[in-house]
């Protein structure tokens, strides 16, 4: 879980980059200093350098993307299949 001097680095970083403006150390700390937040110094800076590495947009957009896992897609779709061949003879001993 994220701490909240971290969220208070992140939702700073997501408004810069809604308003497509470059997500700088300065400009974090100036949102974070309107929203009168106190956050350890090194948060802001290290929250800009792992952004400029990474597209925002790509991590905002892939974050629950895509549904189940491949492992997890497969075991369900086996289940299904277990459970559609108990009921391939159309009756139920409890019907």
């Amino acid at each position: 879980m994220a701490s909240v001097s971290e969220l208070a680095c992140i939702y700073p970083a997501l408004i810069l980059h809604d308003d497509e403006v470059t997500v700088a150390e300065d400009k974090i700390n100036a949102l974070i200093k309107a929203a009168g937040a106190n956050v350890e110094p090194f948060w802001p800076g290290l929250r800009a350098k792992a952004l400029a590495r990474v597209s925002t947009r790509s991590l905002v957009c892939s974050v629950g993307a895509g549904g189940p896992a491949p492992s997890t897609a497969a075991a369900l779709a086996e289940e299904k299949k277990v459970e559609e061949s108990d009921d391939d003879m159309g009756f139920d001993i409890f019907y």
